[in-house]
Formats: C-alpha cells, sequence, structure tokens
C-alpha cells in the first residue's frame, strides 16, 4: 500500500510502525513530550523514543524546540490532519463494537435442528422474532449428525439447538437450556390404561420408534436394553410428523421426550403418561462456533434463546402461543360496536 499525503513524501506503509501515530497525534494537541508522557501513560524517555522513530521513518524532524515547547514542522503541518482523521476513524470504526439494533437489523440466521426440534423451538422464537426482529430472516437446514461440527466451522449454518453429543469441539462454543425427560404417548382407550402401567405390561406393547439423524432414538435403545426389552420394534419412523396420528389411531405405543409428548396429547388428544423405569434425561443446548462468539446479532440471539428456552418447558411456549392467538382471532372477529373497541 502506498501512503501519499499532499505531494510531499511517498512512502511504504511497511517501513511505518502505526502504533507511533498515538505518540504523533498527541504531540499535536500537546506540543511537549512530559505531557504527551502523561497523557498516554507512559514515560518521557519513550515519547522521545518513538518520536525518533518516527523522524527516522518519515525523514523529517517533525516536531523542533521553540522556547519550552515543541512546534510542528511544515511537513509535520501537513500531517495533522490526516492524523487526526485516521485516529477518529480506529477509535470510532474499528476499536468500538459494533452496535446491534435487532428492530432494523437485516440478516439470515441458519439454524440447524431436528424435526422435534422444529416443532418446539420455531413458534416461539418466530414470534419474538416478529415482534422485535422483523429483518431476520430465518434459514433451517439439517445436516447429517457427523457433518454439524463443520457446519458451524465453515458458517453453513450459525447455531445448532437441540441434543448433540458429538459437538465436543474446542471451537464449539455452548449452553445448556433444559434436560427432557421421556414419557409414554399412547390413543384414549388404549387396553393399557384400563391396568396400573407396569414394567411387565411395557415390555408386552407394540413400539413404534423413530429413527432418524439425531441421538435421541440410542438413549432410547440403552435403556431398553437394561431393562430386557428384546423384541422386535414393530414400526420405525423417520421423523416424528407422522406418529402422534398413527399412535392416536392404532395400539401402538412410543416413548418420546416429554416435551414432545405434551405437545402431541394437545394436537392429537393422545394421552401422555409417566414411564414406569428410569431414563436418563436429554440434555438439550444451544451451539455456535467460537468465531462467531463476540457477534452482536450472535449475542442478541443466544440470549434471546436463553430467556425463552432456559430450564423452561418448550412445550408450554408453543401452547400459550396457540392460545393468545385463539384470543386474537377471537377479538377480530367481534363486531365493530362491541365493547372490547370502545
Amino acid at each position: 500500500m502506498i501512503v501519499f499525503i499532499e505531494d510531499i513524501k511517498l512512502m511504504d506503509i511497511s517501513d511505518l510502525d502505526l502504533n507511533l501515530l498515538v505518540v504523533l497525534d498527541a504531540m499535536f494537541e500537546e506540543g511537549r513530550t512530559t505531557r504527551v508522557a502523561e497523557r498516554l501513560g507512559i514515560s518521557q524517555p519513550m515519547v522521545s523514543y518513538a518520536l525518533g522513530k518516527l523522524r527516522r521513518s518519515l525523514d523529517d524532524e517533525l516536531f523542533v524546540r521553540v522556547g519550552n515547547g515543541m512546534r510542528p514542522t511544515r511537513y509535520a503541518e501537513s500531517l495533522h490532519a490526516p492524523v487526526r482523521e485516521v485516529m477518529r476513524r480506529i477509535r470510532e470504526e474499528i476499536l468500538r463494537p459494533a452496535q446491534f439494533d435487532p428492530s432494523v437489523a437485516q440478516r439470515t440466521l441458519t439454524l440447524c435442528m431436528s424435526d422435534m426440534g422444529e416443532m418446539l423451538f420455531l413458534p416461539p422464537i418466530l414470534d419474538r422474532l416478529a415482534k422485535e426482529a422483523p429483518g431476520i430472516r430465518i434459514q433451517c437446514l439439517a445436516l447429517p449428525r457427523h457433518e454439524v461440527e463443520a457446519g458451524l466451522s465453515d458458517g453453513a449454518i450459525d447455531f445448532a439447538i437441540g441434543y448433540f453429543p458429538d459437538l465436543a469441539g474446542a471451537a464449539i462454543m455452548r449452553q445448556g437450556l433444559f434436560a427432557h425427560p421421556f414419557a409414554l404417548v399412547l390413543r384414549e382407550g388404549h387396553p393399557l390404561l384400563e391396568f396400573e402401567f407396569t414394567l411387565d405390561h411395557y415390555r408386552q406393547a407394540k413400539h413404534i420408534i423413530v429413527k432418524n439423524e439425531g441421538r435421541v432414538n440410542q438413549l432410547l435403545e440403552f435403556s431398553w436394553k437394561k431393562i430386557g426389552l428384546t423384541g422386535p420394534v414393530m414400526v420405525e419412523l423417520p421423523h416424528y410428523l407422522s406418529l402422534p396420528y398413527i399412535v392416536s389411531s392404532t395400539d401402538f405405543i412410543a416413548t418420546i421426550p416429554m416435551a414432545a409428548a405434551k405437545y402431541f396429547s394437545r394436537l392429537t388428544g393422545v394421552r401422555c403418561v409417566d414411564l414406569p423405569f428410569e431414563m436418563p434425561r436429554v440434555e438439550l443446548k444451544q451451539y455456535w462456533h467460537q468465531r462467531s462468539h463476540s457477534d452482536e446479532c450472535s449475542i442478541w440471539f443466544r440470549g434471546l434463546v436463553a430467556e425463552l428456552f432456559l430450564n423452561k418447558d418448550p412445550s408450554s411456549h408453543v401452547f400459550s402461543l396457540q392460545a393468545s392467538n385463539r384470543r386474537r382471532d377471537h377479538i377480530s372477529s367481534l363486531p365493530r360496536h362491541s365493547p372490547v373497541f370502545a
């Protein structure tokens, strides 16, 4: 890069220590090396040493002694305005963190989560974005679990939200949100509901399981081995979408995370009951890469996710949103002369 200042000097910027501009800028303001030292919190000999390096680099005296002070040379005077502008831009545009205003931000955030995560996490997230950050667009990307870390690293995704125990790299940042217990869903009027539901009943039932790219089903299979459930699973599904409808119309039962079980019970009327044995909880977290850790938009979005889901049941958000929308739709359908609008 070539620095050209008022046709006076032509030089390669690599020959100049840009840290010395701090001293030069202070000299323009103070006019004495002792005052510059006090202002910058360094010793007077260090100021003199810096001025010496500047003189050699710029091939000019820069400041000459006049009376009790130092006066800039004509060349130094020509540098005053450019140096002041450079220092201003460094302070205001480089050293000052960018201010993020969600209300006017235009950004696309790419999220990786399971289909169950999309059902539970997205409604409250989208509701908040519509109110606080209408210019932020959400894109969901499904990646095989072995590609999620690379996706965070290369920027293909901004966040992974859910159960991703394989994300253990040193550059992967994480925040725990909540722990999922498991529950059982089965149809209303299922024969098993006529008795006290026992472990033997559970072993003898016809099971349906979701086997997708997630790791939740591995916890289930591990628990089944511990309780001696070795019989074949009668139905395997690649995703959760059709599960509640199959369960609600057959005698199959399904063991799924509690929040999803509650959601399905409200959606299709299936029963949600406790398991007759202990299972490990699913630890759900949000993940991001270290290189976006200080990004203002990333910080804001992580805070939003934590506010919504930290130590909370995500299904409760969905239910409250549904109730709120029903109330809003009811009010909007009332005649305009109704007292509600008075």
